[in-house]
């Protein structure tokens, strides 16, 4: 007997249930949690964040940190910073700051969330602020301001020699100094170096020159970010060996040197087809930077990351009502949404991101291909393929009911490339926000972060 429905589909194509998703009664249920009631109680489009997975996700990585640390024998130790950039609301940071991370900014306004955040007792003046980006003068100044407020693990980490002016011209504290290397784009891409950091030939004229007499500066922390993230690639491997050999050259120079920052990149779930080995992948960085450092005779240094979508992506998913199908010709059918992919999820759109899609109802009955489209008058503002295939299957739509589907893992930048509050194309309306949380005994709580944008808010902004 063939085997045709949604349900039979999503079972032969992954391992499945899998990662909080499995199937109850024809329906969807993620993290125990059953979407059509959520959709019945609070509607589409609807965005919702599960903020016990930030929490688990911190947890999973110092492990696996202090796993590889006790296996080698490291002899230092590991931090995490959560990298704000990826989800910069005050949900996402305070569940970050419960489990005791440090900070990643990465331009002046991010200090002022710092400021805010200490103010109210939620973050530590001990803690890491490590200030990655280009150096405004607003955000040198800002620095500033926090290292005489008593951050004293403050680190301006220099992306541009240039910038070490402005400190020059504003520092009047000593100050820690991070220095970040540029690394090599993977082939095929436009450009051969990225143009963030410093080019390693030039690491060495700027410590000597710029920051090794200066009695207000101290040079702490080399960094680096390899573009195309943590992977399990020759690339990647030899990339990692090679900033390792820069650090230990620097290393050599600089005996206050002792913080070695490997980024972010960290891989999340964008499709329930693909596993990724994140015991390997932490155990070899880990086991590189211990054999080259101890093969130089240089200390092994304390290892940060700046985890951003790791931390906060698989927190985060997105509920959509079908409003309607179209059938455009013999091949293609359109099934339009409730929202826009543009506005909603603008990386489906502007990077061609995918992430794990799967009807919330109806999982009992026949499938068939499909394309999205969204509202806006837009041809771009569609999606019609899924990381393991090149089409998107959906169960059939009757005429006396509605199907529902969700985007997942959506939870990190989609809010700020979107322009959270603003203006969206078309004027599309922001969909209700929806926290979920839950206590040491696991019990539930829903709260609405903010409901769906309105008219009067879009002509306030636009002047009407």
């Amino acid at each position: 007997m063939i085997k045709n429905k949604y349900i039979d589909l999503v079972e032969q194509t992954f391992f499945f249930p899998r990662h909080g998703f499995q199937a109850k009664a024809g329906s969807l249920h993620f993290q125990g949690i059953d979407l059509m009631d959520l959709i019945g109680k609070y509607g589409t489009p609807l965005k919702v964040s599960y903020l016990p997975k930030i929490s688990s996700q911190i947890t999973k990585a110092r492990e696996l940190f202090a796993q590889a640390i006790d296996k080698h024998g490291y002899k230092n130790s590991y931090h995490y910073c959560y990298c704000t950039k990826s989800s910069h609301f005050s949900f996402v940071l305070n569940q970050c700051l419960k489990n005791h991370t440090d900070i990643e900014t990465s331009s002046a306004f991010d200090l002022e969330i710092i400021k805010s955040l200490y103010k109210k007792k939620k973050l530590l003046k001990t803690k890491f602020i490590i200030c990655n980006g280009y150096k405004t003068e607003a955000y040198v100044k800002g620095m500033v301001e926090l290292v005489k407020m008593g951050f004293t693990n403050l680190v301006c980490v220099l992306d541009n020699p240039d910038e070490i002016d402005l400190l020059e011209e504003h520092a009047t504290v000593p100050m820690n100094i991070g220095l970040r290397i540029a690394t090599e784009e993977e082939p095929g891409f436009s450009v051969y170096t990225s143009r963030l950091g410093i080019s390693s030939k030039k690491l060495s004229r700027l410590y000597s020159q710029r920051i090794k007499d200066n009695p207000l500066f101290t040079l702490k922390m080399m960094h680096f970010f390899v573009n195309s993230g943590i992977r399990d690639t020759s690339f990647y491997w030899s990339e990692l060996t090679r900033l390792v050999t820069v650090y230990c050259d620097m290393r050599e120079e600089c005996n206050t040197l002792e913080w070695f920052d490997i980024g972010g990149g960290m891989p999340i779930y964008t499709s329930l087809g693909v596993e990724h080995n994140y015991e390997y992948m932490i155990d070899q960085i880990v086991y590189i930077i211990k054999y080259i450092c101890n093969d130089r005779g240089v200390p092994e240094p304390q290892l940060f990351t700046e985890f951003g979508s790791f931390t906060v992506g698989e927190s985060g998913f997105t509920l959509f009502k079908v409003l309607g199908q179209k059938q455009q010709n013999d091949k293609e059918l359109w099934y339009m949404i409730d929202s826009s992919f543009i506005t909603t999820l603008p990386d489906t759109w502007g990077i061609g991101q995918k992430f794990i899609l799967m009807a919330v109802n109806h999982w009992n009955r026949e499938f068939q291909r499909i394309n999205m489209g969204g509202l806006t008058c837009d041809s771009q503002d569609f999606y019609n393929s899924d990381t393991h295939t090149n089409q998107v299957f959906m169960p059939k739509i009757h005429s006396d009911d509605d199907l529902y589907l969700g985007f997942f893992h959506t939870g990190a930048y989609q809010e700020s490339l979107g322009g959270y509050g603003g203006i969206q194309h078309c004027l599309i309306p922001a969909p209700r926000h929806l926290l979920i949380d839950c206590d040491k005994k696991g019990k539930l709580s829903y709260e609405i972060f903010a409901e769906q944008q309105k008219a009067k808010d879009m002509m306030d902004i636009l002047g009407y």
